[in-house]
């Protein structure tokens, strides 16, 4: 295993953020110049954002997306939505499973919906704060295909930041070369091979719930 668990992967990749540069403050005066803002992508991603947090003395805010599963094959990501109703297309496999435009729009829908309850739910009620200027370091526990994560920084960067960081503690290394191009940098502290499943790489991979998304939400909030 490479992590023991969230906590400790958190801890790891703050180190890292840090040794590269991207931990701290920088040049200048208020919400540009200051400490990162650190969007964690829910659930798991929250306790590692949360670390990070701590660590950093950033605040924390969420970005989340979600995968539209294939007719036959929920499991099998298609497509994803972002927080504003976006879709990215992994139009291949669209073609290849015959995917229907009514179907897409349809799941888009539904997704939208979902991510709005979610959000709703886990910021009760506190508006995301202006990313304008602003560094952001969006957080998870791990990528797969990244396709859900390239919808949420592509609507990340739409928001204006002055620079966008993606650090999550493994991907596989071709994932990690695709998502390069949806942000300014990628952090990733380990790229194994083969690679099947964020879970197979945590020896603690337990599902984190609403409850512990929310209280670490409220703790760290800007």
């Amino acid at each position: 295993m490479l992590f023991r668990d969230r906590t400790q992967a958190g801890y790891r990749l703050a180190v890292r953020l840090q040794e590269v540069g991207e931990g701290g403050a920088f040049g200048g005066t208020g919400a540009a110049g200051g400490k990162p803002l650190v969007l964690a992508i829910p659930r798991g991603g929250v306790v590692v954002a949360a670390v990070v947090c701590e660590l950093l003395g950033a605040p924390m805010d969420l970005a989340l997306a979600q995968k539209i599963g294939a007719p036959q094959n929920p499991e099998l990501a298609v497509a994803a939505v972002a927080p504003d109703g976006s879709v990215l297309l992994d139009q291949d496999l669209c073609h290849h499973l015959d995917v229907s435009p009514q179907y897409l729009e349809r799941e888009r829908e539904a997704r939208r919906l979902e991510i709005e309850r979610r959000l709703r739910n886990y910021r009760e009620d506190r508006p995301l704060p202006d990313l304008a200027g602003r560094r952001v370091i969006v957080v998870d526990d791990g990528v797969a295909t990244g396709l859900t994560t390239a919808a949420a920084l592509r609507w990340v960067v739409g928001l204006g930041p002055r620079r966008v960081i993606l650090a999550v503690p493994v991907a596989p290394l071709d994932t990690v070369e695709r998502l390069k191009q949806e942000c300014d940098k990628v952090v990733c502290l380990e790229t194994p091979e083969p690679f099947w499943a964020v879970g197979q790489f945590y020896e603690r991979f337990d599902q984190t719930t609403d409850r512990e998304v929310v209280d670490l939400y409220r703790h760290h909030a800007e």
